[in-house]
């Protein structure tokens, strides 16, 4: 149980819809893409929400995604597969930048990283429609996320990796319970392998936008972010994106938030971050596309952002425009730079994906597409400990008379 709810949760899901098409789809079934081929959206009788819901009841609840529980889509809270959530923090950098900017450190979630929302709404929902066993693509964190929830709940999970994807991502997902293959390629030949393996191995398949349940957890980042801001919205949001649940997800729920009426009209201008070496979206962002082409030879110290394809790709690009946002790559030296550089004067450990955005907000104050005033929100979405380090510490021999001012 969550927060003393009762096993009936209160439900305001009317149906499911292609985000293409606006196709009906029937609630309370499996699903994975629309006929259309197509992501699928949770729609919700939101007139219902704002009757049943304010802010002062939400303020009393304990602090955790599940706290938006009129806005999601489970019914039996028995289903829920929590391991402890709670809200993260948002934490101002005080001497790394001039400008106005909060992180939204998402490192502190359960399994370390902001998969832990999406995954956890979608195993919860797998278990509440009968799934007994999942199947995912990861760079890393999504596998974890997965391997974390699943067991949690008895369900089997099998989790495909490129073969260089950090090592603790891959122990740490085999130790909580998965099955755990490394794959010679990138995250979309995951993807390929879960997907040909749905009907041989009888899995679902969890892979990014190809389920409708990852969203309405990633959604909570949104709805979380604006509470604690009481109810206002930041002027510019830096996502690190790959693919772009995150993104799309915190969209939905400004949307569902206005017709609530918890916030206004005011949005903040969305921005995609990706890394030079794998920039799929920016590319389509400045030919004004609708779609990105697959990226060739995706390569990037950030293997989170590192995703040469994403299916959602349309949904992403249309958040980013309708904010007035804008997509941008960033170099794999200014996100280690920035990374460095925040740890040792903010003293805040990021993930390199985190540092992205970081790297991006410092070239957007530097050229002005970005005013100092301006409260700027950068997502830092894993624990900073989980990925490479440089090599620090030097030698000190105590057998030896300790020269004092070489140590200054």
């Amino acid at each position: 149980m969550i927060d003393g709810a009762t096993a009936d949760l209160p439900n305001f899901v009317t149906h499911l819809e292609c985000s293409k098409t606006g196709e009906r789809i029937e609630a309370r079934t499996l699903q994975n893409l629309s006929p259309a081929g197509a992501p699928i959206l949770v729609r919700y009788d939101l007139d219902g929400v704002r009757a049943a819901l304010t802010k002062e009841a939400l303020a009393e609840r304990a602090p955790n995604f599940w706290r938006y529980r009129e806005l999601a889509p489970i019914r039996d809270a028995a289903n829920i597969a929590s391991l402890g959530e709670e809200m993260t923090p948002l934490i101002r950098l005080n001497r790394s930048t001039e400008g106005h900017a909060l992180v939204k450190d998402e490192g502190r979630l359960p399994t370390g990283s902001f998969k832990a929302r999406g995954l956890a709404m979608a195993i919860a929902m797998a278990k509440e429609l009968g799934v007994t066993k999942v199947a995912i693509p990861t760079n890393g964190n999504a596998g974890a996320a997965t391997a974390a929830y699943a067991s949690r709940v008895g369900i089997e999970s099998y989790v495909f990796c490129p073969s260089d994807t950090p090592p603790i991502n891959m122990q740490e997902t085999a130790l909580q319970g998965a099955r755990v293959w490394k794959v010679d390629g990138l995250i979309n030949d995951c993807g390929k392998i879960v997907a040909d393996g749905e009907a041989e191995m009888g899995w679902f398949n969890l892979s990014t936008l190809k389920e409708p349940y990852r969203i309405e957890g990633k959604k909570t980042m949104g709805l979380e972010l604006a509470e604690q801001l009481g109810w206002e919205m930041p002027d510019i949001i830096f996502y690190p994106t790959g693919g772009g649940t995150g993104l799309i997800g915190m969209w939905k729920a400004f949307e569902e938030l206005e017709a609530l009426g918890f916030i206004g009209a005011k949005r903040p201008r969305m921005v995609a971050v990706q890394a030079t070496g794998c920039a799929p979206i920016v590319k389509a962002y400045e030919a004004g596309e609708e779609h990105a082409e697959l990226w060739q030879d995706a390569h990037t110290v950030a293997a989170g952002i590192r995703v040469p394809v994403a299916i959602g790709d349309f949904l992403i690009l249309r958040a980013v425009r309708e904010s007035g946002g804008y997509a941008v790559a960033v170099d794999d030296e200014a996100i280690l730079d920035a990374r460095a550089r925040i740890g040792r004067e903010d003293g805040l450990l990021i993930c390199p994906e985190g540092a992205a955005t970081a790297a991006a907000y410092f070239q957007a104050l530097e050229d002005g597409t970005v005013g100092k005033d301006e409260r700027a929100i950068l997502f830092n979405c894993g624990n900073g400990l989980k990925y490479p380090m440089p090599d620090a510490g030097e030698p000190l021999d105590i057998a030896q008379p300790i020269d004092w001012s070489a140590l200054g």
